[in-house]
Protein backbone atom coordinates (compact mmCIF):
# COMPACT_ATOMS: atom_id res chain seq x y z
CA UNK A 1 0.00 0.00 0.00
CA UNK A 2 1.40 3.33 0.55
CA UNK A 3 0.60 6.55 -1.83
CA UNK A 4 2.88 7.92 -4.07
CA UNK A 5 6.93 8.04 -4.17
CA UNK A 6 6.22 5.55 -0.66
CA UNK A 7 4.68 7.99 1.19
CA UNK A 8 2.30 7.12 3.95
CA UNK A 9 -0.71 9.91 3.03
CA UNK A 10 -2.91 10.50 6.18
CA UNK A 11 -3.21 14.27 4.83
CA UNK A 12 -6.98 13.35 3.43
CA UNK A 13 -9.11 11.30 1.59
CA UNK A 14 -8.73 13.01 -1.47
CA UNK A 15 -5.53 11.91 -2.07
CA UNK A 16 -6.50 8.47 -3.39
CA UNK A 17 -5.30 7.47 -6.54
CA UNK A 18 -7.57 5.64 -9.29
CA UNK A 19 -7.58 1.95 -8.90
CA UNK A 20 -6.71 -0.17 -11.95
CA UNK A 21 -10.53 -1.68 -12.50
CA UNK A 22 -11.14 1.89 -12.00
CA UNK A 23 -8.97 3.27 -15.05
CA UNK A 24 -10.34 0.41 -17.07
CA UNK A 25 -14.07 2.02 -16.55
CA UNK A 26 -12.96 5.66 -17.16
CA UNK A 27 -10.71 4.16 -20.78
CA UNK A 28 -13.99 2.14 -21.96
CA UNK A 29 -16.11 4.81 -21.08
CA UNK A 30 -18.81 5.81 -23.90
CA UNK A 31 -19.12 9.66 -23.89
CA UNK A 32 -20.06 12.68 -25.30
CA UNK A 33 -21.13 16.17 -24.86
CA UNK A 34 -22.62 16.51 -21.55
CA UNK A 35 -23.44 20.11 -21.98
CA UNK A 36 -26.01 18.85 -24.78
CA UNK A 37 -27.69 16.64 -22.42
CA UNK A 38 -25.34 13.86 -24.40
CA UNK A 39 -22.98 12.28 -22.56
CA UNK A 40 -24.50 9.06 -21.66
CA UNK A 41 -22.22 7.81 -18.99
CA UNK A 42 -23.16 11.25 -17.24
CA UNK A 43 -26.73 10.42 -17.40
CA UNK A 44 -26.13 6.89 -15.98
CA UNK A 45 -24.25 8.91 -12.80
CA UNK A 46 -27.00 11.10 -12.28
CA UNK A 47 -29.72 8.75 -12.87
CA UNK A 48 -27.86 6.13 -9.95
CA UNK A 49 -26.94 8.50 -7.47
CA UNK A 50 -30.22 9.96 -7.15
CA UNK A 51 -31.49 6.93 -7.12
CA UNK A 52 -29.36 5.69 -4.47
CA UNK A 53 -30.33 8.88 -2.77
CA UNK A 54 -34.13 8.44 -3.34
CA UNK A 55 -34.29 11.93 -5.63
CA UNK A 56 -35.33 12.60 -8.68
CA UNK A 57 -32.40 13.53 -10.41
CA UNK A 58 -28.80 14.17 -10.30
CA UNK A 59 -26.05 16.82 -11.70
CA UNK A 60 -22.75 16.20 -11.77
CA UNK A 61 -20.18 18.89 -10.85
CA UNK A 62 -16.65 19.50 -10.56
CA UNK A 63 -16.69 19.25 -7.06
CA UNK A 64 -18.44 19.41 -3.72
CA UNK A 65 -17.79 23.04 -3.47
CA UNK A 66 -19.26 23.98 -6.23
CA UNK A 67 -21.76 21.66 -5.45
CA UNK A 68 -22.64 23.21 -1.93
CA UNK A 69 -22.50 26.86 -3.64
CA UNK A 70 -24.77 26.05 -6.86
CA UNK A 71 -27.86 24.31 -4.04
CA UNK A 72 -27.56 27.97 -1.96
CA UNK A 73 -27.85 29.52 -5.01
CA UNK A 74 -30.76 27.08 -6.22
CA UNK A 75 -32.50 27.89 -2.61
CA UNK A 76 -31.96 31.26 -2.12
CA UNK A 77 -31.95 35.02 -2.99
CA UNK A 78 -29.45 37.51 -2.50
CA UNK A 79 -30.70 38.97 1.23
CA UNK A 80 -31.53 35.74 2.54
CA UNK A 81 -29.59 34.01 4.77
CA UNK A 82 -28.94 30.35 5.87
CA UNK A 83 -27.95 28.63 9.36
CA UNK A 84 -25.24 26.40 9.51
CA UNK A 85 -23.11 24.67 11.90
CA UNK A 86 -20.03 26.92 13.18
CA UNK A 87 -17.43 24.48 12.13
CA UNK A 88 -19.16 23.42 9.05
CA UNK A 89 -16.89 23.52 5.71
CA UNK A 90 -19.46 25.84 3.70
CA UNK A 91 -18.74 28.35 6.43
CA UNK A 92 -15.20 27.99 7.32
CA UNK A 93 -13.46 26.55 3.97
CA UNK A 94 -15.45 27.53 0.83
CA UNK A 95 -14.17 31.18 0.95
CA UNK A 96 -17.46 32.21 2.24
CA UNK A 97 -18.48 31.79 -1.62
CA UNK A 98 -22.47 32.20 -0.68
CA UNK A 99 -21.72 35.95 0.27
CA UNK A 100 -19.30 36.22 -2.60
CA UNK A 101 -21.26 35.18 -5.56
CA UNK A 102 -24.80 34.47 -4.02
CA UNK A 103 -25.46 37.54 -1.69
CA UNK A 104 -26.47 35.01 1.24
CA UNK A 105 -26.03 36.03 5.07
CA UNK A 106 -24.54 33.25 7.26
CA UNK A 107 -26.18 32.82 10.63
CA UNK A 108 -23.37 30.15 12.27
CA UNK A 109 -24.49 28.40 15.13
CA UNK A 110 -21.60 25.91 17.61
CA UNK A 111 -22.38 22.86 17.96
CA UNK A 112 -20.76 19.74 19.80
CA UNK A 113 -18.06 18.21 17.29
CA UNK A 114 -20.23 19.63 14.83
CA UNK A 115 -23.40 18.19 16.03
CA UNK A 116 -26.20 20.59 16.60
CA UNK A 117 -29.15 20.07 19.04
CA UNK A 118 -32.94 21.55 17.58
CA UNK A 119 -33.25 23.78 20.82
CA UNK A 120 -30.30 25.54 19.75
CA UNK A 121 -32.25 26.53 16.69
CA UNK A 122 -35.13 28.00 17.87
CA UNK A 123 -34.07 31.84 18.40
CA UNK A 124 -32.09 31.52 14.72
CA UNK A 125 -35.02 32.41 12.85
CA UNK A 126 -35.38 36.16 12.16
CA UNK A 127 -38.42 38.01 12.43
CA UNK A 128 -40.33 39.60 9.41
CA UNK A 129 -39.52 43.01 8.68
CA UNK A 130 -37.83 45.03 6.62
CA UNK A 131 -34.65 45.57 9.12
CA UNK A 132 -34.09 42.03 8.83
CA UNK A 133 -32.31 39.37 6.37
CA UNK A 134 -34.87 36.81 5.15
CA UNK A 135 -34.01 33.39 7.22
CA UNK A 136 -34.45 31.07 4.26
CA UNK A 137 -32.00 28.23 4.04
CA UNK A 138 -30.45 25.23 6.88
CA UNK A 139 -27.63 23.44 5.87
CA UNK A 140 -26.28 20.20 8.07
CA UNK A 141 -23.00 18.22 7.19
CA UNK A 142 -22.76 14.59 7.70
CA UNK A 143 -20.20 13.34 7.84
CA UNK A 144 -19.16 16.60 9.97
CA UNK A 145 -14.86 17.18 8.50
CA UNK A 146 -13.77 19.46 11.47
CA UNK A 147 -15.93 17.78 14.28
CA UNK A 148 -13.75 14.56 13.50
CA UNK A 149 -15.83 12.57 11.11
CA UNK A 150 -19.22 12.70 13.07
CA UNK A 151 -21.90 11.63 12.21
CA UNK A 152 -25.16 13.45 13.01
CA UNK A 153 -27.83 11.67 14.82
CA UNK A 154 -30.28 10.30 13.00
CA UNK A 155 -33.42 10.78 15.61
CA UNK A 156 -32.07 14.49 15.87
CA UNK A 157 -31.36 15.37 12.03
CA UNK A 158 -34.94 14.24 11.83
CA UNK A 159 -36.06 16.54 14.17
CA UNK A 160 -34.15 19.25 13.34
CA UNK A 161 -35.52 19.31 8.90
CA UNK A 162 -38.77 18.67 10.28
CA UNK A 163 -38.46 21.69 12.68
CA UNK A 164 -37.10 23.44 9.19
CA UNK A 165 -39.84 22.65 7.03
CA UNK A 166 -42.27 23.43 8.98
CA UNK A 167 -41.03 26.75 9.74
CA UNK A 168 -40.76 27.72 6.33
CA UNK A 169 -37.07 26.44 5.79
CA UNK A 170 -35.43 24.99 3.07
CA UNK A 171 -32.83 22.58 3.75
CA UNK A 172 -29.40 21.38 2.16
CA UNK A 173 -27.32 18.50 3.43
CA UNK A 174 -23.67 19.06 2.64
CA UNK A 175 -23.66 14.96 2.18
CA UNK A 176 -19.60 14.88 1.20
CA UNK A 177 -18.65 11.54 2.83
CA UNK A 178 -22.46 10.62 3.61
CA UNK A 179 -21.91 7.25 2.50
CA UNK A 180 -19.22 7.02 6.03
CA UNK A 181 -22.09 7.97 7.38
CA UNK A 182 -24.25 5.25 5.76
CA UNK A 183 -21.86 2.06 6.58
CA UNK A 184 -20.88 3.37 9.98
CA UNK A 185 -25.03 3.45 10.80
CA UNK A 186 -26.18 0.70 8.52
CA UNK A 187 -28.71 3.69 7.75
CA UNK A 188 -29.49 3.55 4.01
CA UNK A 189 -28.69 7.02 2.06
CA UNK A 190 -32.25 7.50 1.02
CA UNK A 191 -33.02 7.78 4.51
CA UNK A 192 -30.23 10.50 5.33
CA UNK A 193 -31.32 12.03 1.86
CA UNK A 194 -35.39 12.32 2.63
CA UNK A 195 -35.31 15.37 5.05
CA UNK A 196 -33.23 17.74 2.79
CA UNK A 197 -34.85 19.56 -0.35
CA UNK A 198 -30.86 19.13 -1.93
CA UNK A 199 -27.66 16.90 -1.17
CA UNK A 200 -24.69 17.18 -2.11
CA UNK A 201 -22.34 14.12 -2.42
CA UNK A 202 -18.67 13.92 -3.36
CA UNK A 203 -16.98 11.06 -5.15
CA UNK A 204 -13.39 12.45 -4.65
CA UNK A 205 -12.61 11.28 -1.29
CA UNK A 206 -14.02 8.55 0.22
CA UNK A 207 -15.38 6.85 -2.69
CA UNK A 208 -11.88 7.07 -4.21
CA UNK A 209 -12.82 9.05 -7.52
CA UNK A 210 -10.56 11.14 -9.48
CA UNK A 211 -12.63 14.17 -10.16
CA UNK A 212 -16.55 15.12 -9.04
CA UNK A 213 -19.41 15.64 -7.03
CA UNK A 214 -23.13 15.45 -7.26
CA UNK A 215 -26.10 17.37 -6.37
CA UNK A 216 -29.49 15.34 -6.03
CA UNK A 217 -33.12 17.35 -5.85
CA UNK A 218 -36.26 16.73 -7.24
CA UNK A 219 -35.88 17.72 -10.63
CA UNK A 220 -37.49 21.09 -10.65
CA UNK A 221 -34.69 21.81 -8.72
CA UNK A 222 -31.84 19.69 -10.72
CA UNK A 223 -33.17 22.18 -13.96
CA UNK A 224 -32.52 25.07 -12.13
CA UNK A 225 -29.41 24.49 -10.67
CA UNK A 226 -28.33 22.99 -14.22
CA UNK A 227 -28.68 27.08 -15.29
CA UNK A 228 -26.45 28.13 -12.09
CA UNK A 229 -23.65 25.40 -12.80
CA UNK A 230 -23.77 27.13 -16.33
CA UNK A 231 -22.83 30.15 -14.49
CA UNK A 232 -20.26 29.29 -12.59
CA UNK A 233 -18.25 26.99 -15.44
CA UNK A 234 -19.15 23.91 -14.16
CA UNK A 235 -20.74 22.71 -17.75
CA UNK A 236 -18.01 19.94 -18.83
CA UNK A 237 -18.03 18.45 -22.28
CA UNK A 238 -16.83 14.60 -22.65
CA UNK A 239 -17.42 14.40 -18.65
CA UNK A 240 -18.20 10.29 -18.95
CA UNK A 241 -14.56 9.53 -18.49
CA UNK A 242 -15.17 10.98 -15.03
CA UNK A 243 -18.99 9.96 -14.61
CA UNK A 244 -16.89 6.17 -15.28
CA UNK A 245 -14.89 6.82 -12.12
CA UNK A 246 -17.47 7.84 -9.96
CA UNK A 247 -19.76 5.06 -10.82
CA UNK A 248 -17.04 2.05 -10.12
CA UNK A 249 -16.57 3.79 -7.29
CA UNK A 250 -20.31 3.51 -6.30
CA UNK A 251 -19.87 0.00 -7.53
CA UNK A 252 -16.81 -1.09 -5.70
CA UNK A 253 -15.59 1.50 -2.82
CA UNK A 254 -18.78 2.25 -0.23
CA UNK A 255 -18.58 -1.42 1.47
CA UNK A 256 -14.84 -1.18 1.74
CA UNK A 257 -15.16 2.33 3.32
CA UNK A 258 -15.82 -0.14 6.85
CA UNK A 259 -12.16 -1.00 6.20
CA UNK A 260 -11.04 2.79 6.86
CA UNK A 261 -13.14 3.00 9.37
CA UNK A 262 -11.04 0.52 11.50
CA UNK A 263 -7.96 1.84 10.60
CA UNK A 264 -8.55 5.28 11.83
CA UNK A 265 -10.08 3.37 15.12
CA UNK A 266 -6.54 1.39 14.98
CA UNK A 267 -4.62 5.09 14.56
CA UNK A 268 -6.23 6.09 17.00
CA UNK A 269 -5.76 3.90 19.87
CA UNK A 270 -2.05 3.73 19.07
CA UNK A 271 -2.22 7.99 19.32
CA UNK A 272 -3.74 7.25 22.73
CA UNK A 273 -0.91 5.55 23.91
CA UNK A 274 1.81 7.74 22.94
CA UNK A 275 2.72 10.40 25.79
CA UNK A 276 2.17 13.93 24.71
CA UNK A 277 -0.29 13.18 22.03
CA UNK A 278 -3.86 13.45 23.59
CA UNK A 279 -7.28 12.17 22.41
CA UNK A 280 -9.96 10.16 22.97
CA UNK A 281 -10.64 7.21 20.63
CA UNK A 282 -13.90 7.02 21.41
CA UNK A 283 -15.14 10.00 19.53
CA UNK A 284 -13.57 8.00 16.19
CA UNK A 285 -16.47 7.35 14.09
CA UNK A 286 -15.77 6.93 10.42
CA UNK A 287 -12.16 7.57 8.97
CA UNK A 288 -10.95 11.15 10.33
CA UNK A 289 -8.64 11.06 13.74
CA UNK A 290 -7.44 14.18 15.32
CA UNK A 291 -5.66 14.39 18.09
CA UNK A 292 -3.70 17.26 20.01
CA UNK A 293 0.03 17.97 20.16
CA UNK A 294 1.70 18.97 23.97
CA UNK A 295 2.92 22.63 23.53
CA UNK A 296 5.91 21.19 25.45
CA UNK A 297 7.15 19.55 22.71
CA UNK A 298 6.33 22.16 20.03
CA UNK A 299 3.68 22.27 17.23
CA UNK A 300 1.41 20.90 14.99
CA UNK A 301 3.17 22.10 11.84
CA UNK A 302 6.72 21.15 13.38
CA UNK A 303 5.60 17.78 13.85
CA UNK A 304 4.14 16.85 10.22
CA UNK A 305 7.20 18.54 8.75
CA UNK A 306 9.29 15.70 11.15
CA UNK A 307 6.94 12.99 10.22
CA UNK A 308 7.42 13.78 6.56
CA UNK A 309 10.92 14.34 6.45
CA UNK A 310 12.35 11.47 8.78
CA UNK A 311 9.87 8.81 8.04
CA UNK A 312 7.73 9.69 4.99
CA UNK A 313 4.04 10.20 6.81
CA UNK A 314 2.13 12.62 5.81
CA UNK A 315 -0.38 14.60 8.12
CA UNK A 316 -2.25 17.89 8.26
CA UNK A 317 -1.72 20.71 10.66
CA UNK A 318 -5.40 22.01 11.44
CA UNK A 319 -4.40 24.05 14.26
CA UNK A 320 -1.20 25.08 16.39
CA UNK A 321 -1.43 21.69 18.15
CA UNK A 322 -3.92 20.03 16.23
CA UNK A 323 -3.21 17.44 13.54
CA UNK A 324 -5.41 15.48 11.06
CA UNK A 325 -5.20 12.06 9.77
CA UNK A 326 -7.67 10.38 7.53
CA UNK A 327 -7.62 6.77 6.37
CA UNK A 328 -8.60 5.73 3.31
CA UNK A 329 -8.25 3.84 -0.49
CA UNK A 330 -4.36 4.17 -0.88
CA UNK A 331 -3.24 3.34 2.95
CA UNK A 332 -3.24 -0.03 4.40
CA UNK A 333 -2.15 -1.71 8.17
CA UNK A 334 1.62 -1.48 7.23
CA UNK A 335 0.67 1.92 7.19
CA UNK A 336 -0.92 2.93 10.37
CA UNK A 337 1.84 0.72 12.19
CA UNK A 338 4.15 2.90 9.83
CA UNK A 339 2.56 6.19 11.65
CA UNK A 340 2.33 5.03 14.99
CA UNK A 341 6.01 3.88 14.83
CA UNK A 342 7.18 7.07 13.65
CA UNK A 343 4.86 9.51 16.44
CA UNK A 344 6.51 7.08 19.10
CA UNK A 345 10.12 7.41 17.92
CA UNK A 346 9.45 11.33 17.58
CA UNK A 347 7.72 11.71 21.09
CA UNK A 348 9.94 9.91 22.77
CA UNK A 349 7.82 7.04 23.80
CA UNK A 350 7.27 3.24 23.06
CA UNK A 351 4.09 2.41 21.11
CA UNK A 352 2.53 -0.88 21.84
CA UNK A 353 -0.13 -3.22 19.78
CA UNK A 354 -3.70 -2.23 21.22
CA UNK A 355 -4.17 -4.67 24.41
CA UNK A 356 -0.25 -6.11 25.05
CA UNK A 357 0.83 -5.90 28.09
CA UNK A 358 3.27 -2.87 28.98
CA UNK A 359 7.17 -4.61 29.49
Amino acid sequence: MGGANGLSDFRSDTVTRPTPGMRRAMAEAEVGDDVFGEDPTVNRLEERIAELLGKEAGLLVPSGSMSNLVAVRTLCRPGDEMICEAESHIFNNEQSAYAQICGVAARPVQGLRGILRLEQLFECIRPPGIHHARTRLLTLENTHNRGGGTIQPFDELTRICRWAHQSGLVTHLDGARLFNAVVATGIPASDWARHFDTVNICFSKGLGAPVGSALVATKELIAEARRHRKALGGGMRQAGILAAAALYALEHHIDRLAEDHALAKRLAAGIAEIPGLTLDPEVVETNMVFFRVDPAWGSASLLCERLKAEFGVLMLPSGPQRIRAVTHLDVGPQDVERALAALSQLMGAKVYPVGAARV
